[in-house]
């Protein structure tokens, strides 16, 4: 039942991946591209968690270690809420970050 599960949400990203890419190549405008990356980013990385369900991969992906952070604190204080103490990690801030992780 895994087996199918997997094969079926491998086809249904496989083919969000395809179309993001079409999307990507005919636009037609700028934000349209910029979210067409987007998803192609998001779509890719669902491919890869799904590839690691099937083999049974032990494998760790963090996407936040290829870009440059963002708002790195100079001072980790509770008052200012739960803040990255490392920085930004978000990385959909900039699309081209997003060039960075392809």
């Amino acid at each position: 039942m895994l087996d199918l599960a997997l094969a079926f949400a491998f086809a249904c990203f496989a083919l969000a991946f395809a179309l993001s890419a079409l999307r990507l190549a005919r636009g037609p405008s700028v934000p349209d591209r910029i979210l067409a990356l987007d998803a192609l980013y998001v779509n890719a990385v669902a491919i890869a968690i799904l590839l690691g369900i099937r083999y049974d991969s032990a494998g760790y992906f963090e996407a936040a270690q290829f870009v440059i952070r963002l708002e790195i604190p100079t001072r980790i204080d509770r008052s200012e809420g739960d803040v990255h103490a490392s920085g930004n990690p978000h990385i959909q801030l900039d699309p081209r970050n997003l060039l960075a992780v392809a």
